[in-house]
């Protein structure tokens, strides 16, 4: 699947049966070891490799149950776990590398509307809501529906949804996690409690939003899935925007996805003016350097600086979530002699990390002139993943 914003490539997403993902689903677990002076323990799930799970990944209600008081002090994980203990716990990172996949006792499950979090009482907004009337109103529904033991996170979509869906969203959520609760009672660890959705259904519920002005499919179950999907979400009025691709020619060739693809995964990456990007993706973070290159547009060079590193910061951003890079990311702009100039460039770049579902944040610029920038690891990079489907 690909995601196309104001004409331009964003985000592509794969589904490889082979390579099945681990991130959402939920399993009762058992406590293989536990390693006091890394402040974490690995859990057995019954896949390929147990996962990590840290002490800050336990959650209050766990150790309330084993008689700590954890608002009032911090709990050395050999306290809070032995080797054989069963744990309910969910992956919240894919495994890179060698390293294991990561687990969490913080239970979240996502809705159109509210991610809902069994284990935790607190209530989060959206950090794409940025009216503080909108957000005030959902804080209040959160907490006329929540109980003191359960929280919720407002989603986007939530800006727009009515009383009696924001109601039927949390009540559908509560439910599923009463089934997961009670499987986990029954269940013999190792043991698979729930899977999230499917990448199409995963998509549309998150994605589908009212700025969305149509759904492009080529095929026709999944056409049929997308359209029951909306109604079981209570969207019938979104039916409208799915259209079925009828054409000859491969719908990603049809809209050029290709193409932008492949230019999107090359080191070399050319802006619009003439300048361009090289970057560099390694282990310990991501190094983008950004080149006049060719640009002959400007009378002085201080203008041509200007309009080269306006350009960067719009495109690295996009860079960033179609590639799917994450961790570190170190930025050398063009040297500018203006200050104001350099405001202007950081103030742009800041606005452009801020459309990134994924928290993304500028934090600033090093003492050698470097822009550093962090995005939250959620997975394998594109590159990556495209080796991965490549080698299976």
């Amino acid at each position: 699947m690909a995601i196309v914003e104001d004409g331009e490539l964003i985000e592509v997403h794969f589904d490889v049966p082979s390579r099945r993902p681990l991130v959402g689903n939920i399993y009762k677990g058992r406590v293989e070891t536990v390693l006091p002076g890394m402040g974490a323990a690995f859990v057995n799930v019954g896949e390929k490799k147990a996962l990590f799970l840290s002490e800050h990944e336990i959650n209050d209600a766990l150790l309330t149950a084993r008689g700590f008081e954890p608002w009032k002090e911090a709990v050395p994980i050999q306290k809070a776990l032995r080797a054989g203990d069963a744990v309910t716990i969910q992956v919240r990172r894919e495994g890179m590398g060698k390293k294991n996949p990561q687990g969490t006792t913080k239970i979240s499950l996502p809705g159109r509307y509210w991610v809902y979090l069994p284990t935790e009482d607190r209530v989060g907004i959206s950090r794409r809501l940025g009216d503080p009337e909108d957000a005030r109103r959902l804080r209040q529904i959160a907490y006329g529906l929540k109980s003191d033991t359960e929280g919720l996170i407002a989603r986007t979509a939530a800006f727009r949804a009515s009383e009696e869906d924001l109601s039927l969203d949390f009540h559908s959520l509560h439910d599923l996690w009463d089934e997961i609760a009670a499987a986990a009672e029954e269940a013999s660890p190792p043991h698979l409690l729930h899977e999230p959705l499917d990448l199409v259904r995963a998509l549309v519920r998150d994605r589908f939003l009212d700025t969305v002005s149509s759904v492009i499919v080529d095929d026709s179950e999944h056409l049929e899935e997308i359209r029951e999907f909306l109604d079981q979400l209570r969207l019938p009025q979104f039916r409208r925007r799915v259209r079925f691709y009828r054409g000859q020619v491969p719908l990603f060739v049809r809209y050029d996805i290709e193409r932008r693809l492949r230019e999107a995964l090359q080191r070399k990456i050319p802006l619009k003016a003439g300048g361009f990007l090289v970057v560099d993706e390694t282990e310990a973070l991501t190094a983008i350097d950004v080149n006049t290159g060719s640009d002959v547009r400007h009378r002085t060079q201080n203008s041509a600086i200007l309009n080269t590193n306006l350009e960067a910061v719009k495109e690295i951003p996009r860079i960033l979530r179609l590639r799917k890079i994450s961790g570190i990311i170190i930025v050398d702009l063009v040297d500018m002699e203006n200050g104001d100039d350099e405001r202007k460039v950081l103030a742009l770049l800041e606005t452009e990390l801020k459309k990134d579902r994924v928290p993304a944040d500028l934090i600033g610029v090093t003492k050698l002139g470097l822009v550093e920038i962090t995005r939250r690891r959620e997975g394998e990079s594109l590159a990556a993943t495209i080796d991965d489907i490549d080698a299976a």
